[in-house]
């Protein structure tokens, strides 16, 4: 597949932010990073969301509203990855190197290829179109889990969903027939699960919380447990466990026993956060029409 190089949006690079402050909170220190090395990557989008990352540190985010799937390499390149991207969302890459994404443009979910050849693994619920896959993880044995809130979007011919509620989804290795994993939720949106595949966050967005589950074997997800009463767009963990939530104009980060220790203060609304970089040491976060780094003191696990 031909990638496009964007030479403007190369000028931005490495700019100091004046839009994000970075704050260890003194009521429970977690010295996660330098407060003053954030730096705004670029502002030339229209909304960015649902970064991943490759196995070699590489980033890959949507901007929706342009259809497009960008790709931030690890020596600073920006370029479009994917153009007509099915409105993607969430992504997140499987362990041979696909790119799985939440296609919110007829509610699928994509496989997509390193060189960009477009496979659709999942249509619909018995029939009924899905109400706009919007977040995903992968467990490490292949197992998908996802998000399905309604949002309209202005993009669509239908203006009413098919399914009754918004659920989080379970679609085994290899099958095409998602079941409901999680329901009861008012609007579930950011999802990660831990890397031993043990646990799985989820957010509810609407309600102002995130719950975690266990994951059993048979990919049921049981024990529901209030862990942070705050919602969540995109999510992701540390090797330490703490979790990141993004939502406002903020990214929170949570310690494993729920105590806020740190935030990110974005000006322009963070939608999502992952880590990059060839030792997942830096944070990436999407915020509306802009996108930032901050090297942190501690590893991503995704």
């Amino acid at each position: 597949m031909k990638i496009k190089r964007l030479g403007i949006l190369a000028i931005l690079l490495s700019v100091s932010s004046p839009y994000l402050f970075a704050q260890n909170l003194t009521s429970h220190p977690s010295n996660l990073f330098a407060a003053d090395d954030a730096k705004l990557i670029s502002s030339d989008f229209s909304f960015t969301e649902g970064c991943s990352v490759d196995k070699n540190g590489n980033v890959f985010f949507t901007d929706q509203p342009n259809d497009k799937i960008w790709k931030y390499s690890t020596d600073g390149n920006l370029s479009i990855f994917l153009d007509k991207a099915g409105r993607a969302n969430g992504t997140y890459f499987d362990k041979k190197g696909n790119l799985i994404t939440c296609a919110d443009e007829k509610g699928q979910l994509w496989s997509i290829s390193p060189s960009g050849k477009v496979k659709v693994i999942m249509n619909d619920l018995d029939g009924k179109q899905f109400n706009g896959p919007n977040d995903i993880w992968i467990h490490p044995n292949g197992d998908m889990y996802f998000t399905d809130p309604y949002y309209q979007r202005d993009y669509w011919t239908r203006t009413s969903p098919d399914l009754k509620s918004d659920d989080v989804y379970y679609l085994a290795k290899g099958s095409k027939k998602p079941k409901i994993a999680a329901d009861g939720l008012v609007k579930p949106n950011g999802i990660v699960g831990t890397p031993d595949g043990k646990y799985l966050y989820v957010s509810d967005i609407n309600a102002g919380k995130t719950y975690k589950y266990a994951i059993e074997k048979n990919g049921e997800l049981t024990g529901k447990q209030l862990i942070i009463n705050k919602g969540s767009d995109g999510m992701t963990l540390d090797e330490k466990g703490n979790v990141y939530l993004t939502l406002g104009q903020g990214v929170f980060i949570y310690n494993p026993a729920g105590e806020l220790i740190a935030e990110l203060k974005i000006k322009d609304g963070p939608s999502n956060v992952c880590f990059a970089g060839k030792d997942r040491n830096i944070l990436f976060i999407t915020a509306r029409k802009t996108i930032y780094t901050l090297p942190m003191k501690v590893k991503g696990v995704e």
